[in-house]
């Protein structure tokens, strides 16, 4: 089955934080207008080998989506029929060519060199700027009797599955859909400038149904050598 509660979250950065237990993430902590708190769980190391996330993270995108962003309220926004006009999708949306996605560890000794590095540039300038930030990906919370466990504001509120939610194996199959991918759009309003970060899981297949299952391998059918994505573009959602 698809993503529940598939969602766009969008608000202003207020900190960050690295979420160590298990499987690394980028922890964000979010306001909205009305100061509402939500932390965004940006995976930063795959559960499934090869570890390494594929990544890119580019003011040079494609994307429909980013003129009707700012007409949004802010909080979250759930993505259902009436407005599936401003939802994601790797595959099918040619949001940017995936071949230019890079595998990077989640720490690596060096600068600039890993991924919470990558992430990290792009949402602490966003905060310094006080940029607008749009989430996609799997709402959870409110839950209020358990406070944020990096922030610790109450109810604990947020998003996660910020990568690519399609042509998976094993256990996440069951959250496999089309145009229900996650990713990053950050808006730095004053100077009218976008940047997109993307990220995918090495042992997602990029051919997937209509239902977002891998119709092919990921041997088969990468981020490398997928070919020509437009046949598995749709114009309708």
């Amino acid at each position: 089955m698809p993503l529940r509660n598939y969602t766009v979250l969008k608000g202003k950065v207020v900190n960050t934080a690295i979420g160590r237990s298990g499987n690394p993430h980028f922890e964000i902590h979010l306001k909205d207008d009305q100061e509402t708190n939500y932390r965004i769980a940006v995976n930063i190391q795959s559960g499934t080998r090869p570890s390494e996330v594929l990544y890119y993270v580019s003011e040079n995108f494609n994307s429909a989506q980013i003129t009707k962003l700012p007409s949004l309220p802010s909080g979250f926004i759930p993505i259902t029929n009436d407005n599936q006009e401003i939802a994601l999708d790797y595959i099918r949306g040619g949001l940017f060519d995936p071949k230019e996605m890079v595998a990077l560890p989640p720490f690596k000794p060096g600068l600039n060199n890993d991924l919470k590095e990558k992430v990290e540039y792009y949402i602490k300038e966003a905060m310094e700027k006080n940029a607008t930030l749009y989430a996609y990906g799997e709402r959870w919370g409110p839950e209020e009797d358990h406070p944020d466990q990096y922030f610790h504001f109450l109810p604990g509120n947020g998003i996660h599955d910020i990568h690519m939610n399609q042509g998976n194996v094993g256990r996440w199959k069951n959250d496999d859909g089309i145009w229900q991918d996650g990713g990053i759009l950050i808006h730095f309003t004053e100077e009218n400038r976008w940047a997109g970060i993307f990220l995918a899981f090495q042992s997602q297949s990029w051919c997937t149904d209509d239902n977002g299952h891998a119709v092919k391998s990921v041997k088969e059918c990468n981020h490398l050598n997928a070919g020509n994505l437009s046949n598995n573009r749709q114009s309708s959602y």
